[in-house]
């Protein structure tokens, strides 16, 4: 299922800066540049930052499995940091690996470039 722009946009992300490259069939990439409201006291990309930029693709990937008219709420996800970004874009690519009836399970990487800055799986609820 392919999105409307109306549909993956968000006040959230739009705070955050997230742009939507692609959202269709169970998959969402979504890119963030590191600007710095989004930088720790290191000046490196929050990981709060990155897990947001990482819940916001899962979420678009869910919605595209599922569907646009029903919604689905992050129940856990659990993040691994790889290493640290002081400057850039990177990209969130999330696939729903398993779309059950009530929930959905999502794996995400997060690149910058071919260097891999985190990775995540999620579990989401039907609501």
């Amino acid at each position: 299922m392919k999105a409307e722009q109306n549909l993956v946009t968000s006040a959230f992300a739009q705070t955050l800066g997230c742009r939507f490259l692609e959202v269709a069939n169970g998959k969402a990439s979504v890119a963030l540049t590191h600007q710095p409201h989004l930088a720790n006291r290191g000046q490196q990309m929050h990981g709060g930052a990155i897990f947001s930029l990482i819940d916001t693709a899962m979420g678009m990937a869910c919605s595209s499995a599922h569907g646009f008219d029903q919604q689905s709420v992050t129940v856990e996800c659990k993040v691994n940091y790889i290493r640290g970004v002081s400057e850039g874009e990177v990209v969130c690519e999330a696939t729903v690996i398993h779309a059950g009836r009530r929930t959905l399970v999502v794996e995400a990487k997060v690149m910058q470039n071919t260097k891999l800055i985190a990775t995540a799986q999620g579990t989401f609820a039907m609501v």
